[in-house]
């Protein structure tokens, strides 16, 4: 056991710097035993470190004993080892390990951190394919990673997914600084449900009552009204909704914006579509590898996108339903098996999984939104979709106090009406959720997958 008793050089490689231009150098590598086998004098393993995998071989020999081999063998699988050995070309390719051009020639093994002999699962069934093209059919339920999710989340597609959220966070950011944005800070505890309705989580605020912020809604809104121009946050989003769904948490990672305009909010719409394509730009660019390690895994069509993005009004959407032969009045909302079929319409049409959806109506939406000014019946709303499922929901906001007052009605939060009566640009945004953009970027069928420790009705543990 590592206890921090002197300072020494840290002379480790790590698993995915391993390849030929290091070949017939000795090093060291840090990582979890993978898999391992003896056969006779000689033994191979596997070592993986995050989504890296690199084989070993270890033989007797001058440097190493009998002893040693069988010490080898019964290390404990998922174990972090430090492992000394010389690089070696390999004549073909390890087509088992993500390294596959060269290999270690083992000449020491010490066992850093054991794990016990019997894991709840094993990593190479947690790692098959989802078409399970070897046949094995061997399957680890989702109950099961997530009751384990520290064994989970060490399997290569897991390590590339949560690479990618992340890389979705750090897109998200950059684009939005580069446009002249700021990041503010939202409070989680407040007052008074910001969205209405009986999906919020309660609790005592000592002796008053609090709710956990169901969107950051009000408080961007406030910020704009400050003078801020630009904002945005990223943060905590909680919905006490009992929908047991593969696209639904009770809490997930908001990134909201907002900013104001000067003549109309399809000034907003382009500045929150051009950022969507540059992050998914980014995420084409950037992480690839990653893209490619999860479709290993989980097999799925690359996500597809236009510069500039298509945007088409609600109205066309519901023509487009129509002709495929679904009845549906023009001002209803859109069903989710209804917001599917669209979106294989689109792409069917357009050659695009991300759309926009202009001019929504009105009653479909919340009581700040922006009436259209031609016609009451819609409203200056939009959504955005990747592979036909919502991603953000967005609109002009009401910035007239007495016209809020007006629309309100049972939903009036004082604070946040007040801060309109002192002179508000107009301005418009939107809240995206961070897990379903990477569950669809990927193609991935549950939003489970992408959130490190979901939160849902049955689920809130670990």
């Amino acid at each position: 056991m590592i206890r921090s008793e002197e300072e020494r050089p840290v002379t480790h490689i790590a698993v995915k710097d391993l390849g030929r231009p290091i070949a017939n150098q000795t090093i060291i590598v840090r990582a979890r035993l993978h898999t391992s086998r003896g056969k006779g004098k000689q033994a191979f393993f596997v070592l993986r470190s995050q989504a890296y995998t690199v084989q070993c071989v270890v033989a007797v020999g001058e440097k190493v004993s009998k002893q040693m081999i069988k010490f080898i063998c019964n290390i404990t699988k998922e174990s972090i080892v430090d492992v000394e050995g010389k690089v070696m070309n390999t004549d073909q390719k390890v087509e088992s390990c993500s390294v596959q051009d060269v290999e270690i020639h083992v000449s020491k093994v010490f066992v850093v951190s054991s794990a016990l002999p019997r894991l709840p699962l094993q990593i190479e069934d947690a790692m098959r394919r989802e078409d399970d093209l070897e046949g094995l059919n061997i399957k680890v339920n989702q109950d099961t990673r997530l009751d384990n999710r520290v064994l989970d989340l060490r399997t290569p597609a897991n390590q590339a997914i949560f690479r990618l959220e992340a890389g979705v966070c750090q897109l998200f950011r950059e684009t939005l600084r580069a446009k002249g944005f700021i990041e503010i800070m939202c409070p989680k505890l407040i007052s008074a449900a910001s969205e209405g309705g009986a999906n919020v989580f309660g609790l005592k605020y000592f002796e008053k009552e609090a709710f956990l912020a169901q969107s950051p809604q009000l408080y961007k809104q406030m910020a704009i009204a400050s003078d801020f121009g630009k904002v945005f946050t990223i943060g905590p989003v909680f919905r006490a909704e009992n929908s047991n769904t593969h696209r639904h948490l009770t809490e997930f990672v908001g990134l909201d914006l907002e900013l104001a305009f000067t003549h109309h909010y399809h000034e907003a719409v382009k500045v929150i579509g051009n950022m969507f394509t540059e992050i998914f730009r980014g995420l084409r660019d950037r992480y690839a590898s990653e893209v490619a390690i999860v479709g290993h895994q989980f097999p799925a069509e690359p996500f597809k996108f236009l510069d500039p993005p298509l945007m088409l009004e609600y109205c066309e959407g519901v023509a487009m339903l129509r002709e495929a032969g679904v009845e549906m009045d023009e001002t209803e909302d859109l069903s989710t098996p209804n917001e599917k079929l669209l979106g294989r319409l689109v792409r069917a049409k357009y050659d695009t999984d991300f759309y926009i959806l202009d001019k929504y109506p009105l009653a479909v939406r919340p009581f700040y939104t922006m009436p259209d000014p031609h016609d009451p019946t819609w409203s200056n709303s939009y959504d955005m979709f990747m592979r036909g499922e919502e991603i953000l929901s967005g609109a002009q906001r009401i910035h007239d106090a007495d016209f809020l007052c007006e629309r309100a009605k049972v939903h009036a939060i004082q604070s946040y009406i007040d801060a309109f009566k002192y002179g508000c640009p107009p301005h418009a945004g939107g809240g995206i959720g961070l897990e379903r953009v990477t569950m669809l970027y990927l193609g991935l069928d549950n939003i489970r997958k992408t959130s490190m420790f979901p939160r849902d009705p049955k689920r809130i543990m670990p």
